[in-house]
């Protein structure tokens, strides 16, 4: 694993939330916020913090939320008169373990990644507004290529990529600015069985130019430096983070 050496950021007295932050991906997003002194507040589908063993869910705020109720959104997003960062990162492939051959499972998928994300933008549209506040929708490298088997999550990450875009332009005049991320091959629980696929993984690895699997700690500098004045005139962009993945033919 990398050492990793981030960037100083400080987002003393900001309130966050991170949608699928109890682990992986989301979870190195909330603790490099955490870290940098913001107020976390993280969902995950567990009852508690207390049933995702292993995982540094300390100093931040658990709630237990799916992203297609869209009323506990709307109760939530009632408690905040302003929120700083938004990011959307709760996610599925193959929900339930099924196949998104079937049309119905594909319609989960597509509405868990991204009709759930844009569930979140819009109930935390005003909150965002009165904090001149970010956004940062997670996609995926499966919204430029095919993933074989899911055909659901790669069109829901596609949709990000659009959703970033139409809502850059609409939130603009509101002072959100919303930006995307779209991971590569980052080690997790969904990738575990292509990385031990010694074929599958050295396949991998060619293709990518820095030689290596992501580590879900690399999603974290690019997160903050969306977020925080640094980039205060980006807006409408999802930046990969593939360690070059995508810049391959």
């Amino acid at each position: 694993m990398p050492e990793y050496k981030l960037a100083s950021y400080d987002f003393s007295g900001r309130k966050v939330i991170v949608t699928g932050g109890s682990g992986g991906i989301g979870g190195a997003f909330a603790r490099g916020f955490r870290d940098a002194g913001a107020d976390v507040t993280i969902t995950g589908t567990r009852s508690s913090a207390a049933d995702y063993p292993g995982e540094d869910l300390t100093r931040m705020r658990y709630l237990q939320l799916d992203t297609r109720d869209g009323p506990a959104i709307l109760k939530l997003a009632s408690e905040f008169d302003s929120l700083d960062v938004l990011i959307n990162c709760a996610g599925n492939a193959r929900p339930g373990g099924k196949s998104e051959a079937d049309p119905e499972i594909f319609a989960q998928t597509v509405d868990i990644n991204l009709v759930g994300s844009y569930r979140f933008c819009q109930a935390f549209r005003d909150a965002l507004s009165a904090a001149g506040g970010s956004i940062i929708n997670v996609a995926s490298m499966s919204a430029y290529a095919s993933l074989p088997g899911v055909p659901g999550y790669g069109a829901s990450k596609a949709g990000i990529v659009q959703l970033t875009m139409a809502l850059a332009e609409s939130y603009a005049p509101r002072g959100i600015r919303v930006n995307g991320i779209a991971p590569g091959w980052i080690r997790s629980k969904m990738t575990k069985p292509v990385e031990a696929d010694d074929q599958g993984s050295a396949a991998i690895l060619r293709h990518t130019p820095m030689g290596r699997w992501g580590d879900p700690d690399d999603m974290a500098g690019p997160a903050l430096f969306l977020a925080s004045d640094a980039a205060g005139f980006v807006t409408g962009v999802t930046l990969p983070v593939d360690g070059g993945y995508n810049a391959v033919m």
